[in-house]
């Protein structure tokens, strides 16, 4: 994402070294993971656990306490605490961020002062309405340096509760390798307790004697000529597990204090809702607002982030963090409808029989030698190679065998062509690798026995919203069937003859979309749709989504997300992609609105993949406001409590319905309509800052001749800071230029790069007239846009069913949109 702002920078100043030269990496496929050098084995990272987190996942009311078997407890514990190696990864992610993101400091509750470089002062005791992170139940804040930590200011565990099970390195042994067993412990493969639900602290294995007698906490908290150096030495790396992105307070079941849960006051599937992350991976926050990198971030609403910003697809393109809600119907829909073929790299995935016996639940969505029925994990339904291919690919994304993967692209910044991670590399050099794969089977039985839904009337005081009478709901459900159930209920008509969902995807997909589309409108889908709806039971097992793919030409939402490139033939994701999602066909062109002149213009979508969107779940969607896939619609609240979110439900869900009530840009000030909205532009006058640590002792000499040539070069030392990049300016317009064309044909990547040469040339000649650099970047715009992978900048635009905005149906009275959100309120 971040690349094209760091090698703009580069084309302003020979500075193009600070992040493209270094040591020469080895080449894919030749590097072997920490525990295979160690001589771990896969079992040796699988050992029984307890069931230390009995009292989170409550989903009915009374407080019931939930009944695990073994298998489903293995599954929780390894959603919440393994991470696979993966603190590898976030280490190292510290440099290549040029020590904006640092996971270290995030944990800490180091009190603020003014050369700290933190703002505004967080810690614990407020680490939840700043950051949006759960706290651990059985910590307290640091009062002070601890001795016995480096000095650092970690959450203190309260001697009142048990120790953590899984810190335990006699049951858990964790791999010795480097200064591990020497200048630092080796400890658990879990690693210990942060105080942050889903983060785990291991010992730096590169620790060793010389950086342990230059480490000092203090300097790193307060002296950034110490923190930004790059060959800093942590004694410590965070490891991240699935749980980081997915725990959160429990709708039904909420804490009196955000900042105190308790464990039953926390569910294990709702998603981190309240996560701030232009905060988590910029550890300065607020502070930092006036930086490019700040400013790329910040169009993450809480509870979204780009799930791409390590592997980079040069597309801002944050996505809300999934609630895992009827995992059983939703695997029975992807039964019915999600038949995918997989090929070359993707036959590598793992499928639920290679671990369950014949006759097992779990033993019918694979057919050798590849067939698979699959729900579709991400927004863009580009996760199409099994459940468990799914599953396993997260652990990679969060650093599982990062040696390997950071092999295929450059972090963060991009710039160099990306390639396919393999998983028959991973299988033959990553011990974590292999762990991970056994262990998945027992989360997916976790989730089957977890995922039920959180009803408003399970919620203290979730009566006093539910008063509607009887014929208001019975028309909501009337109108939700004939207007929602197409795209939002697993319970379904009959397909009528000649039409075949299931074996549709593929080239002939969009063909049998449109039939299906079409039927969905005619009294022949209604009626028994109808029937269905007004049935007591309709909810019970109900998913309240499809697993189909829909085109975005009829969502209308922001083109970025399905527009997402990690999935497609010879990107990062190729093996965890199906042929038949890598062969859909283009959908037509959408109409997209420019950032300057508001001017519609007709903008043409590739395919190979892209192009479609999975729907959202509405099951508990009381709970899970604002919405739209980037939480663009509606308010958000900071507290978990009932009345909070039934406020944010009230305001988004009337913004869903009466879209002329959605935020907008000003440049829409006097006009309204569909494609009408928000675009994210930069906040505060900004610039890219590179520390004088990052900038190679061969470049420190051009830095001041850079600073005489380009008045728009400043910076102290021989830092690097560029700009002003002007308040008002579409942050897109920076974040979402393709500097290589990589996937684009030959032809079209030659005709890319030269009008690529050409913006070059015009910001260099540009600013060597004009010292105005915010007025320079205003005449590029158009060549900006030109060379974008994601021309669509409206964010909160898009489904319009149900109202004027949508042409193909007449929109609903005031009244029926009323009596919908009463139904809606039970999901």
């Amino acid at each position: 994402m971040l690349r094209c702002v760091i090698l703009l920078c580069a084309a302003v100043v020979v500075a193009a070294g600070v992040l493209g030269c270094g040591v020469r990496e080895p080449r894919p496929g030749t590097v072997q993971d920490e525990a295979m050098r160690a001589g771990v084995t896969p079992e040796q990272l699988v050992r029984p656990t307890d069931d230390y987190f009995h009292d989170m996942d409550y989903n009915a009311g009374g407080d019931p306490r939930p009944t695990f078997t073994q298998e489903d407890i293995e599954g929780r514990n390894m959603w919440v605490v393994w991470t696979g190696g993966g603190d590898r990864l976030w280490d190292r992610l510290t440099i290549d961020s040029l020590g904006t993101f640092d996971l270290l400091k995030t944990i800490s509750s180091h009190p603020d002062r003014d050369t700290s470089g933190y703002g505004p002062s967080y810690g614990r005791h407020n680490r939840w309405r700043y950051l949006g992170l759960v706290n651990e139940p059985c910590f307290s804040e640091a009062s002070g340096p601890d001795p016995n930590r480096f000095g650092l200011w970690l959450d203190v565990r309260d001697p009142k509760c048990p120790p953590d099970p899984f810190a335990d390195a006699s049951r858990y042994p964790g791999v010795r390798i480097g200064a591990r067993g020497r200048t630092v412990a080796v400890g658990s493969y879990y690693g210990e307790p942060t105080g942050i639900v889903g983060l785990r602290l291991f010992p730096n294995p590169d620790f060793d004697e010389q950086a342990r007698l230059r480490w000092n906490s203090e300097r790193f908290y307060n002296d950034p000529s110490y923190y930004f150096d790059p060959k800093l030495v942590r004694p410590y790396r965070v490891g991240m597990s699935c749980g980081f992105c997915h725990v959160g307070p429990n709708p039904i079941k909420p804490p009196d204090d955000p900042e105190n849960p308790k464990w039953e006051n926390l569910s294990s599937n709702v998603g981190a809702q309240y996560f701030w992350w232009d905060r988590i991976f910029n550890w300065r926050g607020d502070r930092a607002a006036n930086t490019i990198f700040y400013q790329a971030l910040h169009v993450s609403r809480p509870g979204t982030l780009d799930t791409s910003l390590v592997s980079t697809d040069s597309i801002n393109n944050p996505r809300s963090m999934n609630a895992v809600y009827n995992l059983l119907p939703r695997m029975l829909l992807a039964r019915k409808w999600g038949r995918e073929t997989i090929a070359d790299g993707g036959l590598n995935n793992k499928q639920f029989n290679e671990y369950v016996p014949p006759g097992d639940p779990l033993s019918q969505f694979f057919a050798w030698p590849s067939t698979t029925w699959t729900p579709r994990v991400l927004k863009d339904g580009s996760d199409s190679v099994g459940a468990l291919g799914a599953l396993n690919r997260v652990y990679v994304n969060i650093g599982l065998f990062s040696e390997e993967w950071l092999l295929h692209f450059r972090a963060n910044i991009g710039g160099t062509p990306i390639t396919p991670f393999p998983i028959e590399t991973a299988e033959r050099n990553s011990v974590y690798w292999r762990a991970t794969e056994l262990q998945t089977p027992n989360m997916a039985r976790f989730f089957l026995a977890s995922t039920a839904p959180h009803y408003l009337k399970d919620a203290p005081g979730g009566d006093s919203y539910l008063k509607d009478d009887a014929p208001t709901l019975q028309r909501g459900k009337i109108v939700f069937a004939e207007r929602c159930a197409r795209c939002h209920s697993s319970e379904l008509p009959p397909l009528p003859a000649g039409l075949d969902l299931e074996n549709a995807n593929g080239p002939d997909y969009l063909t049998a979309w449109n039939a299906y589309w079409n039927w969905t409108k005619t009294e022949v889908f209604k009626a028994p749709m109808r029937e269905r709806v007004l049935k007591d039971d309709f909810l019970k097992g109900n998913f309240l989504s499809t697993e189909l793919r829909v085109p975005i030409t009829l969502l209308g939402i922001n083109a970025c997300s399905p527009l997402a490139t990690n999935a497609i033939r010879g990107n990062i994701w190729d093996n965890f992609s199906s042929e038949s999602y890598k062969t859909l066909p283009p959908v037509p062109p959408i109409k997209i609105r420019h950032p300057v002149t508001g001017k519609e213009m007709d903008y043409t979508l590739p395919g190979g993949g892209r192009g479609y969107i999975r729907p959202a779940s509405l099951v508990s969607v009381w709970s899970t406001a604002p919405f739209l896939q980037n939480n663009t619609v509606g308010p958000f609240e900071w507290s978990p409590s009932v009345e909070a979110r039934m406020r944010s439900f009230k305001a988004s869900i009337e913004q869903m319905l009466w879209p002329e009530r959605r935020d907008k840009d000003p440049l829409f000030a006097n006009e309204k309509g569909p494609g009408v909205g928000v675009i994210d532009r930069i906040t505060v006058d900004s610039y890219i800052e590179v520390p004088e640590g990052y900038i190679p002792e061969y470049l420190r000499g051009l830095v001041g001749v850079a600073r005489m040539l380009f008045p728009v070069i400043g910076g102290s030392g021989y830092s690097v800071k560029i700009g002003p990049f002007p308040r008002g300016m579409p942050i897109g317009l920076i974040t979402n230029m393709d500097m290589s064309g990589a996937e684009l044909p030959a032809a079209e990547r030659t005709e890319l790069r030269r009008k690529m040469l050409a913006l070059m040339k015009h910001l260099k000649d540009g600013v060597k007239a004009d010292k105005d650099f915010g007025a320079v970047l205003g005449r590029l715009v158009d060549e900006m846009l030109d060379v974008s992978k994601c021309k669509d900048l409206v964010v909160n635009k898009g489904h319009y069913f149900g109202t004027d905005y949508f042409a193909e149906e007449p929109g609903l009275n005031d009244n029926d949109k009323l009596a919908l959100i009463a139904f809606l309120k039970t999901f």
